[in-house]
């Protein structure tokens, strides 16, 4: 039961590694800040609880922290990733010329 927990935890902890670096390459990648922003929070998110996941398959003992540590993940990447993109948003932070619907900015006129 250890050997496959490990291995499960390996793969995981690789898996992790994986949407950590695309995160970083849609950093480097993406047109706009808004593209950044949400490529950066999704890919961190998911990259981060397989991580997790990953420490603990290897540390079954850490499983509660690592958990409430997820969790707390969850809540805080999404709310933090809007904030900083409505603050872009209102601050008129330039927007890539692919983008075709801008919805904060009808909703601001009262459009929607």
């Amino acid at each position: 039961m250890g050997l496959i927990l490990d291995m499960i935890g390996g793969l995981l902890l690789v898996g992790g590694a994986a949407f950590l670096l695309f995160g970083g390459l849609g950093l480097v990648r993406m047109p706009d800040i808004y593209n950044r922003i949400q490529a950066g929070a999704k890919t961190t998110t998911l990259g981060t609880l397989l991580t997790l996941a990953g420490a603990a398959c290897l540390q079954p003992a850490w499983s509660l922290k690592l958990l409430l540590i997820g969790v707390f993940l969850i809540f805080t990447n999404p709310v933090s990733a809007q904030v900083l993109a409505s603050t872009a948003h209102r601050r008129g932070a330039a927007k890539s010329p692919l983008t075709k619907v801008d919805r904060l900015a009808e909703e601001r006129e009262g459009k929607v």
